[in-house]
């Protein structure tokens, strides 16, 4: 296992922490809140740090390619699950955002196994609709911990990046399962 792959393996372990830090949060409390920052921050710098350093250093393995987009979801799904109204703080993600977020990670992972089982191969690249849907998932997270009145102007666009890439990702799967095998067509 290189070292990439371990920085993903840790942000993918930091995810029951940062749940445990949600549920157990409370105004007598707040310490949680900020505790489930850090963790937050530390798995988004952790998902640039692995991607940067597997490029740079030719560490891209096929356990990379699973593991981090693994982590980013597990880590994004349990944010927008536990900052929606089952959240204690004051200001949260309202139930639609979330529902959009955790729809369209899901659909993309059946998807992925659909694929896998009728083309017994995965290839995971993410788009850049994907990884700007990441990255403005990353700030309303961010923005909502940090209790920012203003959250929603972050959330919006993730909103908006989320449905692109969703309607992107699965256009992109329905090429890849309907696409004719040259093997079997030959045969």
């Amino acid at each position: 296992m290189n070292i990439a792959n371990k920085i993903s393996t840790f942000r993918i372990l930091s995810v029951p922490f940062f749940i445990a830090c949600l549920l157990y949060y409370a105004p007598e409390r707040a310490y949680l809140k900020n505790l489930a920052l850090a963790i937050f921050v530390l798995g988004v710098i952790s998902d640039g740090l692995d991607g940067y350093i597997a490029r740079k250093a030719k560490m891209q393995s096929t356990a990379g390619l699973i593991l981090d987009p693994l982590g980013d979801k597990l880590l994004l799904m349990s944010a927008f699950i536990f900052l929606s109204p089952v959240c204690r703080l004051g200001l949260k993600f309202p139930l639609w955002v979330s529902f959009i977020v955790i729809s369209r990670d899901l659909i993309i992972i059946i998807g992925a196994i659909v694929i896998y089982m009728v083309k017994q191969n995965l290839s995971v690249h993410p788009t850049k609709w994907g990884k700007l849907t990441t990255t403005f998932q990353m700030l309303s997270v961010i923005s909502v911990l940090l209790q920012w009145k203003l959250a929603m102007l972050v959330w919006w666009p993730a909103v908006i990046f989320t449905v692109i890439s969703g309607i992107d990702y699965v256009k992109r799967g329905f090429k890849i399962l309907y696409a004719v095998d040259n093997r079997r067509a030959i045969n």
